[in-house]
This record gives C-alpha cells, sequence and structure tokens, in this order.
C-alpha cells in the first residue's frame, strides 16, 4: 500500500511536469515502474496511465488546440503506432531503447539550432514525424520527446503546443493499448493500477496552467532541454534493467 501511495505522490508531480511542457510524465515514472512491476507489466501500465494523462492535458487546454497539425501528425501516427506495438509484442525493445536514448541527447543541439534559425516544420513533414514517432510509440517505452522539436517548430507554443501535443499523443497512445487489449496483455491489477495512476497525472496539468503563461521562452525552452536529458537516461535505464 505504501507502495502505491508513493508512486501516486511521484505521478502527481510527473502529471505537473507533462503539464508544463508537453511531455516527460512517462519519463518519470517509468524506471520506477520498471524496478517495481518489471517491463512487461510496466509499458501497458504506462499506456494506460499516458491515455488519463493526455486527456487531462487535452481538456486543460481544449479552446488552444490546433486540430490541423494534430490530425495532420496522428493520422499516419496512429496505425504505425499499432504496427509497432505488434512489434513490442513479439521481439525485445532494448536495443531501440538505447538509440533513442543518444538520439534524445542529440536533439537538445538540434532543437536550439532550430529555434535559432527559425526552422518551420510543414504539415505534410508533420505527417512523416508522425508515422515515424507513431511506429516508435508502439515499439518502446516512451518517446514525447520526439514530438516537442515538431510541434513547436510548426510554430506552436504554450497552451496551444500543450494542448494540441497532447491531442496528438492520446490518439497514438489509444492505438497502442487497444492493441495490448486484443494481444490479452491487460490484466484486472494491471488496468486498476495504471487508472490509479493515471488519475494522478491528470490533475498535475490543472496545477500549473497559470504558470504556463508565466514561463519566459528561454525558461520553457531550458525545460525543454532537461525534459531531453531524462528521456536519454529514462532509456538507458530501461536498457539496463530489460
Amino acid at each position: 500500500m505504501l507502495t502505491l501511495v508513493l508512486v501516486l505522490v511521484l505521478a502527481l508531480g510527473a502529471g505537473a511536469l507533462g503539464g508544463l511542457v508537453g511531455t516527460g510524465s512517462s519519463l518519470v515514472l517509468l524506471p520506477v515502474l520498471v524496478l517495481l512491476y518489471g517491463p512487461r507489466a510496466a509499458v501497458p501500465m504506462m499506456a494506460i496511465a499516458a491515455v488519463m494523462a493526455n486527456i487531462g492535458r487535452v481538456a486543460a487546454w481544449w479552446r488552444e488546440i490546433r486540430w490541423g497539425p494534430v490530425f495532420a501528425y496522428a493520422t499516419p501516427g496512429a496505425p504505425a503506432a499499432v504496427l509497432g506495438a505488434h512489434t513490442l509484442l513479439t521481439i525485445s525493445p532494448r536495443i531501440v531503447d538505447g538509440l533513442l536514448g543518444g538520439f534524445f541527447l542529440v536533439m537538445i543541439p538540434v532543437r536550439r539550432a532550430m529555434a535559432k534559425r527559425a526552422w518551420r516544420v510543414r504539415l505534410w513533414q508533420l505527417g512523416i514525424a508522425g508515422a515515424v514517432v507513431g511506429f516508435l510509440t508502439g515499439l518502446v517505452l516512451s518517446t514525447g520527446p520526439l514530438s516537442v522539436p515538431m510541434f513547436t517548430g510548426y510554430g506552436l507554443g504554450a497552451g496551444a503546443f500543450l494542448g494540441s501535443e497532447a491531442a496528438s499523443a492520446l490518439l497514438l497512445y489509444t492505438a497502442k493499448l487497444a492493441t495490448f487489449g486484443q494481444g490479452g496483455v491487460l490484466t484486472t491489477g494491471l488496468i486498476a493500477s495504471g487508472l490509479a495512476i493515471g488519475t494522478a497525472l491528470m490533475i498535475g496539468p490543472f496545477l500549473v496552467r497559470r504558470i504556463v503563461h508565466r514561463l519566459q521562452p528561454q525558461t520553457y525552452a531550458r525545460l525543454i532541454d532537461l525534459v531531453l536529458v531524462a528521456a536519454a537516461t529514462g532509456m538507458f535505464i530501461a536498457v539496463g534493467s530489460g
């Protein structure tokens, strides 16, 4: 019981982090869940929680969501997530996790270069990114930071970014979760734990709504960089614990 309480407290803080920068909640929770429940239970459990967390972010920023980028990203991304989830059920994702850890670190200077040179991502590029990230979302533990430079590169910021990224992630994770359900991976206990963690994650975005609008662009950029570092660390931990 104490373990679950500690996980829920951590989930509340992770939800607040995700509410600030649009990603990062699963990266905080996954190493803990893998340690406590093992990777086979942690991945679908986190998928349930991620669906609920993104529902919370969508609700918090509903009026600011840009649906064009959302559908451009998620239309190819959702079926790709199904393919990735099927692949996850048959092979070990440890090598992919390690490669993604390195990729997240590389994304820090790339994201800064995009911002400095004012590079802009177009809708068709969002579609390509959605297909790639969708497959990886189904295959590995978490790919949230991959979407950050794509949506910010499209020109979205603050609530528009947070809501639009959450809406697209919701569609991808729902497709992944449906695949787990068809594969018989979801047990009653696993679903209950995922729902409890997801409830805590849903509260977080509402706690930081006012802070988001007060963040300076430089502070926001530093937070994204910190999340990318955390993403890399989380992937390397997943490789070590696999």
